[in-house]
């Protein structure tokens, strides 16, 4: 797998010179960060709504999306693969391949400077539930 996206992300290098008019990678290079960025999020959501939606085929398509407009962002931050498996094997040697690092908590510095207002209380992580047994469309 690592050498079908290192394959990728040269083909990436090698196409944003070309030009825009004909090659997508270059068209998103030439608009820069943002329209990459926001491109990466479409295709992310593509893929949540296809694979919420039971569509597997679908998924295997919009994540090939997802990974091709990823590259594409690595590139323009000067992300490499390599860069990516290094963290991927960090990770692995803390927790295991297949658990997230947890967020670190972070303490607060000092007080407010504005009291808070009275219904504010602590943030409550609530679950989503406005996609379990219902059938999401694309925009």
């Amino acid at each position: 797998m690592s050498d079908s996206l290192e394959r990728l992300y040269q083909a990436v290098l090698a196409a944003r010179d070309l030009d825009p008019a004909t090659s997508r990678t270059a068209r998103l290079f030439q608009r820069g960060p943002s329209k990459m960025a926001k491109k990466l999020a479409e295709e992310a959501i593509e893929v949540v709504i296809d694979a919420v939606n039971g569509k597997t085929d679908a998924v295997v398509r919009e994540s090939a999306d997802l990974l091709y407009n990823l590259t594409v962002l690595w590139a323009s931050a000067g992300v490499k693969p390599e860069d990516v498996w290094r963290e991927m094997e960090r990770r692995e040697d803390l927790l295991g391949i297949a658990e997230k690092l947890p967020k670190p908590v972070k303490s607060p510095k000092t007080a407010p400077t504005k009291p808070l207002p009275k219904a504010a209380g602590p943030a409550v992580r609530r679950r989503i539930v406005a996609l379990e047994g219902r059938s999401l469309r694309k925009r």
